[in-house]
């Protein structure tokens, strides 16, 4: 299934098409970048270049375009989520005959089922994607009426798109249509276009018209007209978009960081909803049995820095709910500890880009050894995705900034789910347990929304701290699992010391450190644990530490130890994580900012850690 992060151009008009069209794609290969391709009407016949990798290889393919002439033509820019990056994978894709060539933006959910159907037609599939069955579909429907062969298609598509579809025996048309993914057109003196999203044509023309779910847009040289399913011709409003490129890529954010935060509802959304069916959880990809599943005796999470956080609230989740036990290690520990992997042991690696080299190197020691290894990774046909025996992706689409946001919060989810899956398997919940656990994932999209909304309260609170030299972060249970991740995002954007405790270990040593003025951050999410952790607040408090405290609505005792607090919404305590890390997040983003940090790129960082 294609993730609803890749990106897609076309241009009908005076001019060539494809420098347009490779120009349109370059603005936007932040929504993706594992292949790129181009279909261009030449006047008699459509061709087509693809490639694997980024942008550059497909622009030296072509000679910036020039080798392919025509006035009309569709390209695309991959984030893979089905189908490992390839050339065959690659967009666009075309029907047998070659006469129909479509780009997609999206999921397809029904796409075996229609496959199916289609291969019993006598219909023959060259890719692993969700999107070529798009072009047999077209192909089966066409009459010669392309308008009347789309409206087929999409009453018989489930899922999210955006198309941009060329039809050969019409050179002078192109069509595109939406659900649920973003597109736009825009128009000029020059010629028309579509595009996922306002940088990639914001060089042609600042007009532009926002497509609406199950509309088609017919494009012409001249100008265009937008249908809705039936068929009858729709007055839209168009817009004049005034800010530059730039910030266009950013989508109006300052940073990816903060963009990323902001996409964190939408990322949940994403890695939840495609895998929740009729009160039941299914992953597809997984390719688990319940035999399967039932056979899993112990399980070892092995990853690197936030992607170990998740898993240390793995830990929690998958023993609570499944009741198996569960090891968490650093993935660069786990390799040289020669560790001891028994019969029925799983070993579960996290990575957002699947090529952690610590990671990949415990999953093949794993595999050696005989284990099954389950891949949670966010980057379709990576190392990770490729070598582990099962794999659970998370579909966050493409993360640009260093510090990690939304691919934390889509492993989170995927470790919820799995530990769901497997309790149900096992009988360790009731089905009215289980059933009250999925609304409840069901509604951390909104609570996140409503966190993310409280920004500027945050913002005035980090400004006091700008000048901070260390911050403490406190918690018990996965309450100290969010802490480690608060302190992570704030030591490596902002540089300032910072250090996460199980709270119950202060009195152990570290309660020395604290001083007048020192923040301390207690999370508090666990009702069984709040009292506990309130007696903490109250020992640093005592010390002159300053404390901030993150808590659920209702926890109205812990303002008689707590400086300041920042209440999160009530879920199931095993998804606390998912609201309780958003506050800091934009703490630690703020701070940041304040300090005149580079936020995306902290000095001495990379996104991908690919060498030991």
């Amino acid at each position: 299934m294609e993730a609803n992060m890749c990106g897609i151009v076309g241009y009908i008009g005076k001019n060539q098409a494809a420098p347009i069209v490779l120009d349109g794609l370059s603005k936007l290969e932040y929504r993706g970048y594992d292949s790129a391709g181009m279909a261009i009407f030449d006047g008699s016949k459509i061709n087509i270049t693809k490639s694997v990798g980024r942008l550059k290889v497909l622009q030296e393919l072509t000679h910036d375009g020039a080798t392919m002439p025509g006035n009309l033509g569709i390209g695309h820019t991959r984030w893979a989520t089905h189908g490992a990056p390839s050339d065959v994978n690659s967009h666009p894709h075309f029907n047998e005959k070659g006469t129909i060539a479509v780009v997609h933006n999206g999921i397809i959910e029904n796409y075996l089922p229609l496959k199916k159907k289609l291969e019993s037609k006598g219909y023959h599939f060259i890719s692993d994607t969700d999107t070529e069955v798009l072009a047999h579909m077209l192909d089966y429907y066409y009459k010669g009426d392309p308008m009347g062969a789309i409206v087929k298609v999409l009453h018989r598509v489930e899922g999210s798109y955006a198309l941009g579809i060329l039809f050969s025996d019409f050179p002078g048309e192109m069509f595109a249509v939406r659900k649920d993914s973003p597109l736009i057109v825009g128009q000029s003196g020059e010629g028309c276009f579509i595009a996922s999203d306002v940088p990639a044509i914001l060089k042609y023309t600042r007009t532009v018209t926002y497509i609406d779910n199950q509309e088609i847009v017919r494009l012409t040289p001249e100008g265009l007209h937008i249908y809705n399913v039936d068929e009858e011709e729709l007055e839209k409003e168009s817009v004049t978009i005034d800010w530059d490129a730039e910030a266009a890529e950013k989508a109006g954010y300052e940073h990816f960081m903060l963009k990323e935060m902001y996409e964190q509802p939408k990322t949940v959304t994403d890695t939840i909803s495609p895998r929740i069916r009729k009160n039941d959880i299914v992953i597809e990809e997984l390719e688990m049995s319940d035999e399967d599943l039932l056979s899993v005796r112990k399980i070892h999470i092995v990853a690197c820095g936030s992607a170990y956080h998740a898993g240390v609230t793995g830990k929690y989740v998958l023993e609570g709910l499944a009741r198996i036990p569960v090891e968490v290690d650093l993935a660069s520990e786990f390799r040289y500890r020669n560790p001891i992997l028994e019969d029925g042991g799983m070993v579960v690696v996290i990575s957002q880009s699947g090529e952690t080299a610590d990671t990949l190197a415990a999953l093949r020691e794993s595999k050696k050894r005989g284990f099954k290894v389950l891949g949670i990774v966010n980057v379709v046909g990576s190392s990770i995705a490729r070598e582990a025996d099962n794999v659970m992706y998370t579909w966050a689409g493409p993360e640009i900034a260093v510090a990690t946001t939304k691919a934390y919060s889509a492993q989170l989810i995927a470790l919820y789910l799995l530990a769901l899956k497997l309790a149900r398997v096992r009988h360790t919940v009731t089905e009215r347990e289980f059933e009250g656990m999925l609304e409840d994932l069901g509604r951390l999209p909104d609570q996140i929304e409503l966190l993310l909304n409280n920004k500027n309260r945050i913002q005035r609170f980090a400004n006091r701290y700008i000048a901070a030299k260390d911050v403490f972060f406190i918690g018990r249970g996965i309450d100290y699992a969010i802490s480690m991740e608060g302190s992570l995002k704030l030591k490596e954007i902002s540089y300032i010391h910072s250090e996460a405790y199980a709270a119950g270990e202060l009195k152990h040593g570290t309660i020395s450190l604290i001083e007048e003025g020192t923040l301390v951050a207690a999370v508090s999410t666990q009702p069984s644990l709040y009292q506990k952790t309130i007696s903490n607040m109250v020992e640093v408090k005592s010390r002159g530490a300053f404390v901030l405290a993150v808590t659920c609505e209702g926890n109205r005792e812990i303002e008689k130890a707590a400086d300041y607090v920042i209440y999160i919404p009530q879920t199931n305590p095993f998804f606390a994580n998912s609201l309780a890390i958003i506050p800091l997040q934009l703490f630690s983003y703020y701070v940041a900012v304040g300090k005149g940090c580079d936020v995306d790129k902290p000095r001495n960082l990379a996104k991908s850690v690919t060498v030991e």
